[in-house]
């Protein structure tokens, strides 16, 4: 047998044998890792939605803070945002602060998504005017979109998410809108105000949700541009001067922040009142009917049995279930007689209601609601203080120019049911606080001086919004605020009625509330 040389041995000994098994073992290790990946990748349920943003575990949600475009999968938002976005990137670095609207973006009750878009577009259109016709005030506003959740359940982690923005180039200075007055939004504003974030509240209207009750502030930093639940009934009873013995109560029981501070402050206008309120137990959920109907359809029964005199129904409850008793109303007995349902701002929401029996309101009922704006208030009001129509206008011209660049698209603007123009008022007054704190010299304010301006918004110091004169007494709440009285109609939508007054008149040229 010949023997190998050196150089054969080499290479079929060492070489190719080895190596045959080598690129064996490596190319198997190639296939058990792709494989891996390819596991690891069909397994992994990604839980982002975009930045700042992310779908919890156990729900299809996606909560957080977003700073860019993105429009938390509502098409309707989709023009408003991108606006948004437009306005922040023209933003200098270091030119700005960054104000949140906290709203519940992906809400789908069809109520609460027009409420959504309406309170969002008046936010953008009020932080266009602060960057654009303010003759160069500074700094800049940025506006990010903050979503707890359609119920704000994930409150805690958005607060989290807030609290982090604070410093270094975001900022934050203010946190804007908040939305229905809720149990969650309740501890969504007094943890942010904890953490010394300064909060204008939109539309919240509950009285337990404001500071200066018994005389305490458990929200320091805490504004709001609406009256409180106890004011919008005092306004409603100096316009259709309500009386114990015409009136019955109908209300929420066991209630939530809103209808149960709503339901005290009616209490309080028929003490003395010969019949007993009437409760009524809807969902947790106040978006769902139940079986509230069944419950309604018996106090008409109870409402036909009153004395003749009894004319006036105060309704403390949800739009949901105000839309259910309506509609109840409509099928009642007595047709004969009239009746006038007094309700607080939910009735904004039933102005496109699709399940409002319209004709309900053609048999000798009336609805009428405490609005938190109209635009045609300064217009039709004979009111010379308060507010005033200019003021008004400067909103409805940039809505004019909202449809097109620079300004807009925006999308489908609506202003009757208020949510648009009380949400502009809540950006003017968040703008307002920060741009009176800039110490002398600086372009930044610092986050503890933004909610120590609003005892100061009062008098010529006050914010002149077009939903009516905002003048703040020391506890941030504000001052003789004007109701426009709004009533349902047959046809559709709602008739501006009145200004209605909590301190029963317009408050004086200087509006300083009394100590």
């Amino acid at each position: 047998m010949a023997r190998r040389s050196w150089g054969t041995w080499l290479r079929e000994g060492v070489w190719a044998i080895p190596l045959r098994r080598y690129l064996a073992l490596v190319a198997t290790a190639l296939v058990v890792a792709g494989a891996v990946l390819l596991a690891l990748r069909l397994t992994h349920d990604d839980r982002s939605c975009a930045p700042g943003v992310h779908r919890p575990v156990g729900s299809s949600e996606c909560v957080g803070v977003s700073a860019t475009a993105y429009d938390f999968g509502n098409p309707k938002l989709k023009d408003t945002v991108r606006a948004i976005a437009r306005e922040n990137a023209r933003l200098a670095p270091g030119s700005y602060v960054t104000v949140a609207v906290m709203l519940p973006y992906t809400s789908t009750a069809p109520a609460s998504v027009s409420d959504v878009l309406h309170g969002l577009q008046g936010a953008y259109l009020g932080q266009y005017h602060a960057n654009h016709d303010a003759n160069g005030e500074s700094p800049a506003i940025r506006l990010v979109l903050a979503n707890p959740g359609a119920t704000s359940a994930y409150w805690q982690e958005t607060v989290d998410r807030l609290a982090g923005m604070t410093g270094g180039a975001d900022r934050l200075r203010a946190v804007e809108g908040i939305a229905l007055s809720t149990g969650n939004n309740k501890n969504a504003v007094k943890e942010l105000t904890r953490l010394g974030i300064p909060v204008v509240g939109s539309s919240i209207t509950a009285d337990d949700l404001a500071n200066g009750q018994d005389g305490k502030d458990p929200y320091p930093g805490l504004a709001r541009v609406a009256p409180t639940n106890t004011d919008l009934a005092r306004a409603l009873a100096s316009f259709a001067e309500v009386g114990a013995g015409k009136a019955v109560l109908v209300y929420d029981k066991p209630g939530d922040p809103y209808t149960r501070t709503l339901q005290q402050a009616f209490t309080g206008l028929i003490k003395g009142s010969p019949y007993e309120p009437q409760p009524f137990t809807p969902p947790a959920d106040r978006n769902q009917t139940g079986t509230t109907a069944n419950t309604f359809r018996q106090i008409t029964h109870l409402m036909c049995d009153t004395a003749p005199g009894t004319d006036t129904i105060l309704f403390a409850g949800r739009h949901t279930q105000l839309v259910q008793f309506i509609n109840a109303l409509g099928g009642r007995g007595c047709q004969e007689r009239k009746f006038t349902v007094l309700a607080g701002d939910t009735g904004s929401y039933l102005t496109e209601e699709k399940n409002l029996d319209r004709d309900a309101l053609r048999h000798r009922l009336t609805v009428r609601y405490a609005s938190l704006a109209h635009p045609d208030a300064w217009a039709k009001d004979s009111a010379t203080t308060g507010g005033s129509a200019a003021d008004t206008g400067v909103l409805l011209k940039l809505l004019a120019r909202s449809g097109r660049a620079p300004l807009g698209p925006i999308g489908a603007a609506d202003l009757v049911d208020g949510q648009l123009i009380i949400g502009y008022d809540a950006l003017q007054l968040a703008v307002h606080g920060i741009r009176e704190a800039v110490p002398d010299g600086r372009k930044i304010p610092s986050l503890a001086d933004v909610g120590l301006q609003w005892p100061q918004v009062k008098g010529s110091l006050r914010v002149n919004g077009a939903s009516g004169w905002i003048c703040l007494d020391a506890h941030g709440n504000p001052y003789d605020k004007a109701v426009p009285i709004v009533e349902l109609t047959p046809q559709g939508g709602a008739r501006f009625v009145r200004i209605a007054w909590p301190e029963g008149k317009p408050p004086g040229k200087a509006c300083l509330p009394p100590s």
